[in-house]
Order: structure tokens, then C-alpha cells, then sequence
């Protein structure tokens, strides 16, 4: 009994160990593993569409370019229009935020005194430091310098994305026989069909769909608050198309960016408010009705297991981790609700109750009796 329950222990060990070092590996890993899953998840997303041209007779390798081919020219067009006038933006962005301060003047006030009070409490502790002494400071690089850095990490990131992309779509159902070859049995070459379509069905319903979501949603902001007259409205659609892919955190930084931008425009404050009530009103009416009603019950899935999801691999790998995070968590539940040993994550992910189950739950407290053991039928 005792070498089982150290057998035991040993292999919880284990696991814990393993994922640990998946975690690890995936934080150091970041450059090599984030093109690979955006190619696997754009490849799961056209697939369908490939598929579906096959049959009408098209090549698999016609089709995969074609289809990669409209994705670029998408993102060149976004780039294109978005680049020039963001580019002015942040090279403008010291003037642009001393003007944000000059208009919120008063709450800045406010906060530069209590920044002020830390100084002179922290060169009064300093004030027996040898006068000699010379401080040494490190000049950081500047935004539109680290604006562009990061541009060109992620254009390489694309790049490597949309080529994968295309070699899976134009390999067909190339991957999908050599998995079921691996396994020795039919019942699990059987499972592992049904998992893989099950992925590619789910996952390409979902971001399909929020595609689509997004872009209505973007459209409308910008024609709203393009009617307002904020300037550059179409670029604030941009923005909401893209932030929007973002689960929650996403609508918090466009409201905030509209805010902030609406303030520096206009000079009432009260009518600089209206653009960043607008565009939270539209995001909240998207984030619970819209996507909701077209996504169905089928993807729907705990909110906390979302929120979670999306905070841990925005730490491991910044914005594009929180991007991926919600496309992962649905293959990751759908890989759970094909293998036994997982239901209970399945279950968990799953934001959908029962009514049968919930009548369970609202009638297991009489199944106890007062000393709390299980009574008797």
C-alpha cells in the first residue's frame, strides 16, 4: 500500500515537473514556438475553405496560396493605411502627452505633488551620500526606435506564419493521415480523426467568427466616431478590430486610447468623454449579445478559465501570447473532451450548465444527513 501511494506521489511529482518545464520552455522559447502555433491556427482556420474547394476541384496548393495570398493582402492593407499616420502619432508622443497633462492639469497637479513628496523623502535619506559620487544613467531607447523593432520582430513572425500556412493547406490531408497512421488500433485512429476535425471545426468556427464580429464592429466604431468628429475615425476602427481580439483587455485599452486621444482634440471635456462612451457601449453590446448569440453554446466557456488564460500567456509572451491564448484554450478543450482521463478539465472549461445537473446540485445537500455522511436510499 505504501510503495502505491509513494508511486503515486512520485508520478504527481512528475507531472508538476513537466509543467513546469513546458512553461519554461515556451517563456524562452517564444520566437521559434509563436510562428509555428499562428501557422497551425491560420492553416485551422482555412481549412474548411480549402476543403471545400477541393471538392469544386481546385488544387490544395491553388487553394492554400490563394487563400494565404488574401490574408497578406489583408495585412498589407491594415499596415498601409494604419502605419503612417500611428508612425506621426508616436513620434508626436511627447507633445501630445504634455498637452493631455495641460488638460487634465488639475488631477496632474495632484499627482505631481505626491510624486514630488516621494523625492523629498528620498533625498532626505540620501542626503549622507559622498557629494563626489556620479550617477550613472543609461539612455533608454526611444518609443518610435522600440515601435520599430517590434514591427519588424513581428513582420518576421507573420512572415514564417503564412508560409507554414501555406505548405499545411497544400499538403491536405497529408497531416491528418500520418497521425491516424501513429496509432496501432482503430478505435484510436478513430479518436484521433474525430479530435482533429473536432480542432479544426471549433477552432475555425471561432476565429472565423470573431473575425467577422470584429470587423462589423470596427466599421461601426469608425463611422461613429467619424460622425462625432474624431479625427482619423477610421484608424479608431482599426483599432477596434484589432484590440478586439484581445478578450477583455482589449476593450479596456481602446476605451483608454479613445479617451486620452478625445481629450487632446476637443476642448470640453464633457464632449471629449462622448467618444470613449461610444466605443465602450459598442464593445459591451459586441461582448454580450453579438458574440454570444452567434457563437452558440457549443464554444461557449468559463469566463474565469478565459480571463486566466488570457493574463498567463500575456506574461509569458506579451500581446501576441494574450492573442493565441483563447484559440489555444478551445483546442486545448476540445483535446480534453476526447480523452477520458481529461473530463474533468473538459467540465471545468466548459461554461455551459445543464439543467439536469444543476437540479443535481440543488438537491445533493439532501443526500447528507446532519453529521454530514451520505444517508441511507
Amino acid at each position: 500500500m505504501k510503495a502505491s501511494t509513494h508511486l503515486e506521489a512520485i508520478r504527481r511529482s512528475v507531472n508538476v515537473m513537466m509543467l513546469i518545464s513546458i512553461f519554461v520552455t515556451c517563456y524562452f522559447a517564444r520566437d521559434l514556438i509563436l510562428p509555428v502555433l499562428l501557422g497551425f491556427l491560420i492553416a485551422l482556420t482555412l481549412s474548411p475553405l480549402s476543403r471545400g474547394m477541393a471538392r469544386l476541384g481546385v488544387p490544395h496548393w491553388v487553394s492554400g496560396v490563394g487563400l494565404i495570398s488574401i490574408v497578406a493582402v489583408l495585412i498589407a492593407l491594415i499596415v498601409f493605411f494604419g502605419a503612417g499616420t500611428v508612425g506621426n502619432w508616436m513620434s508626436s508622443a511627447d507633445q501630445m502627452a504634455a498637452e493631455l497633462q495641460y488638460k487634465m492639469g488639475d488631477l496632474f497637479r495632484q499627482l505631481e505633488s505626491v510624486r514630488e513628496a516621494g523625492e523629498n523623502v528620498a533625498d532626505m535619506a540620501d542626503g549622507d551620500d559622498d557629494p563626489g559620487t556620479q550617477e550613472v544613467v543609461v539612455q533608454q531607447p526611444t518609443m518610435l526606435n522600440s515601435a520599430f523593432d517590434a514591427l519588424g520582430t513581428l513582420g518576421t513572425t507573420v512572415a514564417v506564419s503564412l508560409v507554414l500556412a501555406v505548405f499545411l493547406l497544400s499538403s491536405g490531408n497529408l497531416f491528418y493521415i500520418k497521425l491516424v497512421q501513429s496509432f496501432e488500433t482503430m478505435s484510436g485512429k478513430k479518436r484521433a480523426l474525430q479530435m482533429v476535425y473536432d480542432i479544426e471545426r471549433q477552432v475555425s468556427n471561432y476565429l472565423l467568427t470573431i473575425a467577422l464580429i470584429n470587423a462589423g464592429l470596427g466599421l461601426t466604431i469608425g463611422i461613429a466616431l467619424t460622425l462625432l468628429g474624431l479625427p482619423y475615425g477610421w484608424i479608431w476602427g482599426i483599432v477596434a478590430f484589432l484590440f478586439n481580439f484581445l478578450p477583455y483587455l482589449g476593450a479596456v485599452a481602446g476605451v483608454v486610447l479613445v479617451g486620452a486621444f478625445s481629450i487632446i482634440t476637443f476642448d470640453d471635456i464633457g464632449f471629449a468623454l462622448l467618444s470613449p462612451l461610444i466605443y465602450f457601449t459598442c464593445t459591451t453590446i459586441e461582448g454580450n449579445f453579438v458574440t454570444p448569440s452567434l457563437l452558440g453554446r457549443s464554444l461557449k466557456m468559463n469566463t474565469v478559465a478565459v480571463f486566466l488564460t488570457v493574463v498567463l500567456w500575456a506574461w509569458l509572451w506579451g500581446i501576441p501570447g494574450a492573442l493565441v491564448a483563447v484559440p489555444f484554450l478551445v483546442v486545448f478543450k476540445v483535446v480534453a473532451e476526447n480523452i477520458d482521463s481529461l473530463s474533468i478539465v473538459s467540465n471545468f472549461l466548459s461554461g455551459s450548465t445543464e439543467k439536469s445537473e444543476m437540479r443535481e446540485l440543488r438537491q445533493a445537500p439532501a443526500a447528507f444527513d446532519d453529521t454530514g455522511s451520505v444517508a441511507d436510499d
